[in-house]
C-alpha cells in the first residue's frame, strides 16, 4: 500500500532554554547505549527527501549544527472504539538545532497509510495536527497534535465528506508521549536510534467536518473519549543525518 503523502507547512516552534532538556532521541552522541550490529541488516529505508533545505532553517542557524531527523512509529492505537494496530509505519520529518543556544525546530512532514477500523468499514489515516515539540525533559518524550482523516475502504459507494476528520487543526488530539522503552543505538552509519513511547491519559474529540454523517460516526467510533480510557503506543526508529 502506498502512503498518503501529507506535506504541511513547515514552520519554525521556539523553545525554552537547554534546560528543558535531552532532545526527543534522548541521544547524547558521546555516550551512547552500545547497539547490535546484526540490527543493521534489518533497517528500514529513510527518505530525506522532506528534510526542510538550509534556506528554510531559521535565520542565524549554523548548518553544520543542524540535523534532520526522520521517524518511523509503528505500535497499537486504542481510541474510544477502535483498537488496532498500526503495522505500517507513520512517518514524521523535522529539522532541530539550536540558534544563540536556543533549541529550535523545523517542521518537514508526516506520512501515513489509512488503518482500517475493523467491524465497520472505515478507515482512519493519521496526519500532522499542526504542533509538535520533540523536545524531551524528566516528564514526557515529547508533545505532537494529531488528527485522523476518515474515509471508507475502497470499492465501497459511502464515503464521508472531505475534511472528515477526528480531531482538527483547532481542536486536535493532543499526544504527549512518555517513554516505554531507553534510547538505543541500532546503527552508527547511518545514525539509527530506536525507542518506546506511549499516551495513555490522551482525550479524543468527536468527529468533525462530516456532516450529517457525524452522529453515525461518532457512535461507530465510540467518540468523544474521555482522557484515561484511549492509549497511543508507539516502537520508534529514529535515523539522524546532519546539514553537513
Amino acid at each position: 500500500m502506498t502512503p498518503n503523502r501529507v506535506t504541511w507547512n513547515r514552520t519554525v516552534r521556539r523553545f525554552p532554554s537547554a534546560a528543558a532538556g535531552a532532545l526527543i532521541v534522548g541521544l547524547a552522541l558521546g555516550a551512547a547505549p552500545a547497539y547490535g550490529a546484526e540490527r543493521v541488516a534489518e533497517l528500514p529505508e529513510f527518505d530525506f527527501s522532506a528534510c526542510p533545505t538550509v534556506d528554510e532553517l531559521p535565520a542565524g542557524a549554523d548548518p553544520g549544527t543542524w540535523r534532520c531527523e526522520v521517524m518511523h512509529a509503528t505500535g497499537h492505537l486504542r481510541m474510544g472504539a477502535v483498537d488496532e494496530p498500526l503495522t505500517e509505519p507513520m512517518g514524521i520529518t523535522f529539522a532541530e538545532g539550536r540558534v544563540d543556544g536556543e533549541f529550535r525546530q523545523v517542521f518537514g512532514e508526516m506520512t501515513a497509510v489509512p488503518i482500517r477500523v475493523g467491524g465497520t468499514p472505515l478507515t482512519l489515516t493519521p496526519q500532522y495536527g499542526g504542533y509538535s515539540d520533540f523536545l524531551s525533559d524528566d516528564t514526557r518524550r515529547g508533545e505532537f497534535d494529531i488528527k485522523f482523516a476518515i474515509g471508507s475502504a475502497h470499492g465501497l459507494p459511502a464515503r464521508p465528506s472531505s475534511g472528515c476528520s477526528v480531531g482538527s487543526d483547532e481542536d486536535a488530539v493532543h499526544l504527549v508521549l512518555k517513554d516505554t522503552d531507553p534510547t538505543r543505538v541500532i546503527s552508527r552509519d547511518p545514525l539509527v536510534v530506536a525507542f518506546g513511547a506511549q499516551d495513555a491519559e490522551f482525550a479524543a474529540p468527536g468527529t468533525g467536518g462530516c456532516g450529517p454523517l457525524s452522529r453515525v460516526l461518532d457512535r461507530a467510533l465510540g467518540l468523544p473519549s474521555a482522557a484515561g480510557t484511549n492509549t497511543f503506543n508507539m516502537d520508534v526508529t529514529v535515523a539522524i543525518r546532519s546539514y553537513t
